[in-house]
């Protein structure tokens, strides 16, 4: 392994283990969304003020609203009506991870597509979350679509920190940092965050195949999730046993099946990828 990698492993770890790291935060509506999901005499009214100073924000809550996976018998016009209809929990968790998109972004060409592409695999793996919670699971569809926001969110500041330092990397040594650091990464920033402790764990366990838990819960949805992205692709994941991995069993999931296949969760999973993007 060449000297630039294990340089810049160990200045990143150095900078985590003495609080160092320039982690990122979460964006101000981001965080003021969440003060008033969490705070039991606010109510919806509160919540639109707040994500209507938003207009971007607003707009993409009102097209979620219209979208197939939630659309009533009437069109939403609204902010109001639009979380009146998707409630506070979910409408804080979605404004929250829509919030988040901004983060992923950057001056340095090289750098700029691949934070580009990490939030896209982060949005489809949301959307297959949110659809895997919903019919298998009793986990909540909104924390699930959540967790899959945020199961790559440590690859940010291992960008941030090769743009920033201006480090001449190849795309294949850079993977190889990502890979090795970014789960410790993320849960390190999602406890910074105050995320929720089944949340915290997401990015260090959603590859650990062998996992044990009692019960399904949100690192075997993203796992799952993840292992749906890839299927029938040449990436290395493919050429595991699913059979051997306990998540399916947890989840109540035959491996073999093709979700893609199955058209109705799959024109659902594709609504809620659609929301995200």
């Amino acid at each position: 392994m060449s000297n630039i990698v294990e340089t810049i492993k160990t200045e990143l770890l150095d900078a985590i283990e003495n609080d160092k790291m320039l982690l990122p935060t979460l964006p101000e509506v981001a965080l003021q969304v969440r003060e008033i999901a969490e705070n039991e005499d606010s109510g919806i009214a509160d919540l639109v003020k707040v994500i209507s100073n938003d207009t971007a924000l607003s707009a993409r809550i009102i097209r979620v609203c219209n979208s197939p996976l939630f659309r009533g018998s009437r069109a939403i016009e609204n902010l109001n009506m639009a979380v009146s209809r998707l409630g506070m929990a979910y409408t804080s968790n979605l404004a929250m991870g829509l919030a988040m998109e901004q983060m992923f972004q950057a001056t340095s060409d090289m750098i700029d597509k691949r934070l580009r592409a990490t939030w896209q695999t982060s949005t489809e793996v949301a959307g297959i979350c949110h659809v895997l919670a919903q019919h298998y699971t009793r986990l909540k569809p909104d924390q699930a679509t959540l967790a899959g926001l945020v199961h790559l969110i440590g690859v940010l500041p291992i960008l941030r920190y090769v743009e920033d330092q201006d480090i001449q990397i190849s795309s294949i040594m850079l993977d190889n940092v990502i890979e090795e650091l970014h789960p410790r990464l993320g849960a390190t920033i999602l406890k910074r965050w105050d995320f929720p402790p089944e949340l915290q764990n997401v990015p260090l366990e959603y590859a650990n195949f062998q996992r044990q838990a009692p019960a399904a819960d949100y690192a075997d949805l993203v796992m799952v999730a993840n292992l749906q992205l890839v299927a029938g692709s040449e990436h290395p994941w493919t050429e595991m046993d699913w059979n051997d991995i306990p998540a399916f069993e947890r989840m109540g999931l035959d491996p073999n099946i093709d979700m893609s296949e199955e058209e109705d969760l799959n024109a659902q999973m594709e609504a809620a990828m659609a929301l995200l993007q």
